[in-house]
């Protein structure tokens, strides 16, 4: 792959969609080959799964959710992200792996070591890690004020207990600790145009150090 993948991550409300959105304009205005996508989504069939997850009102058992997102997964990888990556681009993904281990696995598994390993060799199978994952913390108080102030819909896990969002936010500490080669922690508890500046310069470095 000639290209470069950023993944953005972080718990509801953490502000990493707003941080994604502006990374890729500022890098289009540039004249950048660049990519902003999603997960759940990113492709017709993947968007249809992600209603079905977030929206679709079903009780899955929880491997058959991971499973879900593994599948919307690789419709998006096969059909959107190697493509763009094979001809240069870079690709800028709201939400990856990461967020299957921290939601399904630390969340809702209470971070099984069974399930943990199941999602890794799942994501083992897809053979496509991130050059760079930022993940956004915010204390949770202001995370949960700022999905209160959101307008649309109200997803499926959004509504689930702060017991679970605790357990996902924990889940992402314990991701940065096991990737610590790819993931750096944004203070996304500040002014957006602060924590825009520091994302640009965090991945702008990035991208000179891999042309080196």
């Amino acid at each position: 792959m000639t290209g470069y993948m950023i993944t953005f991550e972080g718990g509801e409300g953490a502000g990493k969609s707003t941080q994604a959105q502006r990374l890729y304009e500022a890098f289009e205005r540039e004249g950048r080959k660049v990519l902003l996508t999603r997960e759940p989504g990113g492709t017709k069939g993947a968007e249809a799964i992600r209603e079905l997850l977030l929206f679709g009102g079903y009780s899955f058992s929880l491997r058959s959710e991971i499973m879900a997102h593994f599948t919307a997964r690789c419709d998006h990888v096969d059909q959107i992200i190697k493509p763009a990556l094979s001809q240069g681009y870079v690709v800028i993904c709201d939400r990856y792996i990461d967020s299957t281990k921290a939601y399904q696995g630390y969340g809702l598994g209470n971070g099984d070591k069974d399930l943990i390993r199941y999602i890794s060799n799942l994501s083992n199978l897809i053979a496509l890690q991130p050059d760079l994952t930022l993940i956004f913390e915010a204390p949770y108080d202001i995370m949960r004020e700022r999905c209160r102030a959101r307008q649309g819909r109200v997803d499926r896990y959004e509504q689930l207990d702060e017991n679970f969002h605790y357990r996902v936010l924990n889940g992402f500490k314990q991701i940065m600790m096991d990737n610590s080669d790819r993931c750096v922690r944004i203070d996304a508890h500040r002014d957006m145009e602060a924590i825009h500046r520091d994302v640009y310069d965090i991945v702008s470095q990035k991208l000179f150090e891999l042309k080196q």
